[in-house]
């Protein structure tokens, strides 16, 4: 008769990867009232609310994480149009003004004020550790202008840890920092096996069982620079590692 200790053992290792997935739909529950819509609002304009991207609450809560290109429009001042967020609180859409109070073109993340009540922030991890092959997810608003302002969830792993370059619109945007960059190599980005669509830029990249931020999705930026060859967008997302937004949080004051 087979070892009792053996089969309880045996039953263990079977069920881990099942339990491993069932705590994704208890973290998407936790950090989905973090996630929200990062546009431009303007009260001339039907609708009012013009998506550009997915942010995050981060910090103290009134601060929102999110990709550079995707706070750093340019607003109509002439029409009134301002920066600003769309959040859920107790089920229904608030929409905050922003402002934004760090940037880095560099590593393209924007880090924004809101107005309002602070939204419980989502904790940033360790993204030095993350590993080829190590299970990830990440929340926001794909196409949501035609899908519609609800939060969705994609899964997938870091396929590589690859270099990259992210570019500048013209040579009036090569800042020092850029420069500097240009001049010492390129920037190590995360390569993920997983499908991103426009609307996820500024969305979190997490750890599926801890919920921490490893990650913030860039659709635009590293995929022009990385496979401008391409003549048809591939299944390839890319995520600038996490370690630069705890660097620009460390500026806020």
């Amino acid at each position: 008769m087979a070892d009792p200790r053996r089969r309880l053992l045996c039953a263990a290792l079977l069920a881990a990867p099942l339990i491993a997935q069932a705590d994704l739909p208890d973290t998407i529950a936790r950090i989905k009232p973090s996630i929200v819509i990062v546009g431009t609002n303007m009260r001339l304009r039907a609708p009012n609310f013009e998506l550009k991207g997915t942010g995050f609450a981060i910090g103290d809560g009134t601060l929102v994480a999110t990709n550079a290109h995707v706070a750093g429009i340019q607003l109509d001042a002439d029409r009134f149009e301002m920066l600003a967020v769309v959040a859920s609180v107790d089920g229904k859409q608030q929409t905050r003004d922003a402002r934004i109070v760090a940037v880095s073109v560099e590593h393209d993340l924007a880090i924004l004020r809101i107005q309002g009540a602070p939204l419980p922030a989502l904790p940033l991890g360790d993204s030095g550790r993350v590993r080829e092959g190590q299970a990830v997810a990440f929340t926001g608003f794909p196409i949501g202008s035609v899908l519609g302002f609800i939060p969705v969830t994609h899964r997938g792993i870091v396929s590589a840890l690859t270099p990259i370059v992210i570019p500048v619109d013209n040579i009036a945007h090569l800042s020092t920092p850029n420069r500097t960059r240009l001049a010492r190599g390129s920037l190590t980005v995360f390569q993920l096996d997983a499908t991103a669509y426009p609307g996820n830029s500024g969305s979190p990249l997490f750890d599926p069982d801890s919920g921490e931020v490893i990650g913030i999705l860039n659709m635009v930026l590293v995929k022009a620079g990385k496979e401008s060859v391409l003549a048809q967008p591939s299944a390839i997302s890319y995520a600038i590692p996490g370690v630069h937004l705890t660097a620009l949080l460390a500026t806020v004051r």
